[in-house]
């Protein structure tokens, strides 16, 4: 239908009729890709008579040229190419390459080429040039173009060329690593563990994560224990500055999302008063994916039309929650870091008069092979949780969709129940 319509516009020349010899006068070159063997043999004999060169789909030994998959960043454009063997492993090749190369990578070079004569002349020898470059290329300015900054980019590059003695700029990507599937990282969040020079990591994030990272990358845990006080986060702060002012890629590798009950606000504001470049990447925060891997619709139109986030962490946070508002039907709550906390949580929930046989569901170690799924009701929750031996990390959801899991489950070990 497509090429019937282009020709009808005059778009194409279509010719209903058998191939001949001279449907080739005056071609620069000819492809054959009909269903039909023996008529594709016959424009490659034509075709190679004529001197016009010729592609034969599927057909590499009756081709003059291959017809590459392209991938075009412009100007930067690649081509990817199986000599003919293999066309659609080429195609999936290029897949992989276009998901690794987002459009950033075309404004990246075409800037890199505006500032091309300026670099040369600021630069004396080959070395000192191929740094400059990697800078460019993996660095702040890189950030900016992807951030849409462009003029904070030819300002950083600018300031660098009129001072190349002075300490390169750091940067640092506030990276959300997902709920612990390596596979749920973003494409963002795996571009920028493969640029990291160094990253400071939670104790959330597990080792498959920190496997995507670049191999030189240096990985320094800073991952908080119990009993942790303040003066934890405020040295994970200057870290983040120590680094980024030596010039280094940083990544600050968090659980989940970056911004979602994690102490990332903190850290940004200590950047921005330090002067440092940073970016955020977004993480699938655990409430969405351990809800997702248990078989739990948040906002089952059935059950809920509202989501409320809730962190269960430390007697101060259960003490400041607005119960009664938490105890309103026609919603589903997420508790975060709820595991030691779930006696006290049914306790306050029923207190503020949610039925004690509302639906409540524990995921442990959600989207990782050794996830389990208790499905209870709130009265319940902490005998069943106690006696399955339920530990952290874990998200607790409370509501009518929490009982979607005994029959939607579909991933790990089917549901435990009490």
């Amino acid at each position: 239908p497509t090429l019937a319509a282009l020709a009808r516009g005059d778009a194409l020349s279509w010719r209903a009729r058998g191939f001949e010899p001279a449907d080739l006068d005056g071609a620069r070159i000819a492809i054959a890709a009909t269903d039909d063997p023996a008529t594709n043999a016959a424009v490659a004999r034509a075709a190679r008579a004529a001197g016009i060169p010729v592609n034969v789909a599927d057909a590499p030994e009756l081709s003059t040229f291959i017809v590459p998959a392209i991938v075009d960043r412009s100007p930067l454009v690649i081509a990817v190419t199986s000599g003919g063997t293999a066309p659609l492993l080429a195609t999936r090749v290029r897949e992989r390459i276009e998901a690794e190369l987002d459009e950033s990578w075309g404004q990246l070079a075409r800037f890199a080429g505006r500032w091309r004569d300026r670099i040369r002349a600021a630069t004396a020898t080959g070395i000192a040039r191929w740094n400059l470059y990697d800078w460019l290329l993996a660095g702040p300015v890189a950030a900016a173009i992807r951030a849409g900054h462009e003029a904070e980019a030819e300002r950083l590059l600018g300031a660098r060329l009129t001072a190349p003695a002075a300490p390169a700029a750091g940067f640092v990507s506030l990276v959300g690593a997902g709920p612990g599937d390596p596979d749920l990282l973003t494409l963002a969040a795996l571009h920028a563990l493969q640029r990291a020079d160094v990253i400071l990591a939670d104790r959330l994030p597990p080792p498959q994560v920190l496997a995507r990272a670049r191999r030189d990358a240096e990985i320094i845990d800073v991952g908080k224990r119990p009993g942790d006080g303040p003066e934890r986060q405020a040295a994970i702060n200057e870290l983040l500055v120590e680094h980024a002012r030596r010039g280094r890629w940083v990544v600050r590798l968090k659980g989940g999302d970056p911004l979602v009950f994690g102490r990332g606000g903190e850290e940004l504001r200590h950047l921005r008063a330090a002067g440092i470049a940073y970016e955020i990447v977004p993480g699938v925060t655990a409430a969405l994916a351990c809800a997702a891997h248990a078989g739990i619709p948040l906002t089952h139109r059935e059950h809920a039309s509202a989501l409320q986030l809730v962190t269960a962490h430390g007697s101060r946070s259960i003490d400041d929650l607005d119960w009664t508002g938490l105890a309103r039907p026609g919603q589903t709550l997420a508790f975060y870091m709820a595991s030691r906390e779930l006696a006290r949580v049914s306790a306050r929930l029923i207190g503020a008069g949610l039925a004690p046989d509302t639906p409540a569901a524990v995921v442990e170690n959600g989207t990782l092979p050794e996830q389990r799924v208790l499905v209870t009701d709130l009265e319940r929750l902490p005998a069943a949780a106690e006696r399955h031996a339920l530990q952290s990390p874990a998200m607790l959801f409370v509501g009518a969709a929490a009982a979607s899991a005994a029959e939607l489950h579909w991933f790990g070990a089917a549901p435990l129940s009490d």
